[in-house]
């Protein structure tokens, strides 16, 4: 048995042979006539020394070695049509393709979006926003803003601004507000994205690095942290959010901090990317236009004492 691998037209025919299980779908698929596919199969049975199909009367079936192929032909085709869009993309410098949290999506990118269009009108940015961690092959993916504690090897990681939890409410409600322990009244909004973070991140964890002993009531919670400051913004109560996804709201006043106590968190934005891709001329352009930007609100995180965090 030969260990040289056959030609690559035989291993194709016979994937969509085997994903279809049918020579006449497989043969349309590739746009080869059913006579030409089975011919390519033919051959790769000699080249094997046995049978990949049984041929049954108006169908086909798998013999033992046509199942222990058929899922790494599929993955192998997958891999290098994987890899074939990547190299593609580095030939493309007019679109990039960004992958974040539907959070950040939401309150970091989406107000700013003009502001990168303008200023680098031969871009075409899209924008796919899911909780899922996308792949940069697979999902045809250029950068990834994701969040979190963790490494990320064999990628080009940029860790962005240091993240910090801060109260923050309507400016009307804050007029009521003369000390930390009158939040303890107040409507405390929950954000749920953020509990897998130890230390802890929560409303508890911000009243007890303040030192005080309130034992704040439960109040709505959303799994999703823009759901969140929305109800803040929408005047139902106070949120504990993340500096990221309010700065823009602190910025220009629709949201304000009357107790400048921030939390910090073990967790930050991370800008991603194949190593070496950082420097495709899109890619840059949209790191530096995020630098600039985030440098842009810097100026409220020295306003704020940062808390020591309590234990977990």
């Amino acid at each position: 048995m030969p260990d040289r691998l056959p030609p690559l037209t035989a291993l194709r025919a016979f994937d969509a042979a085997a994903r279809h299980m049918s020579f006449a779908q497989a043969a349309a698929e590739l746009n080869v006539t059913p006579a030409a596919l089975s011919f390519q199969i033919k051959s790769l049975e000699e080249h094997l020394g046995t049978p990949l199909f049984r041929r049954l009367n108006r169908a086909v079936e798998l013999t033992q070695a046509g199942r222990a192929l058929a899922p790494e032909a599929q993955a192998a085709f997958e891999t290098l049509s994987a890899g074939w869009r990547a190299a593609q993309r580095t030939q493309n410098h007019q679109s990039l393709i960004v992958t974040a949290g539907p959070a950040f999506t939401a309150k970091w990118l989406a107000p700013r979006l003009y502001d990168f269009a303008q200023a680098h009108p031969e871009i075409e940015l899209r924008f796919s926003a899911a909780l899922r961690i996308m792949d940069f092959n697979r999902d045809n993916i250029d950068v990834a803003i994701r969040f979190g504690a963790g490494a990320d090897p064999g990628l080009y990681s940029l860790p962005l601004a240091n993240e910090w939890l801060v109260p923050a409410m309507l400016p009307e409600m804050a007029k009521t507000m003369r000390t930390p322990a009158d939040l303890a009244n107040a409507t405390l909004i929950i954000d749920q994205s953020i509990e897998f973070l130890k230390p802890r991140a929560n409303w508890q964890a911000w009243f007890d690095a303040m030192g005080t002993d309130v034992r704040p009531a439960p109040g709505p919670s959303f799994s999703q942290a823009d759901h969140a400051i929305d109800a803040a913004l929408a005047g139902l109560g106070v949120v504990l959010a993340r500096r990221s996804l309010i700065i823009k709201d602190l910025a220009e006043g629709r949201l304000v901090a009357p107790f400048p106590y921030a939390l910090p968190v073990n967790g930050r934005f991370r800008f991603l990317c194949h190593k070496g891709a950082e420097q495709r001329p899109q890619i840059d352009a949209f790191k530096n236009w995020m630098l600039q930007k985030i440098q842009k609100t810097a100026h409220i995180a020295t306003e704020m004492n940062m808390l020591e965090p309590s234990a977990p």
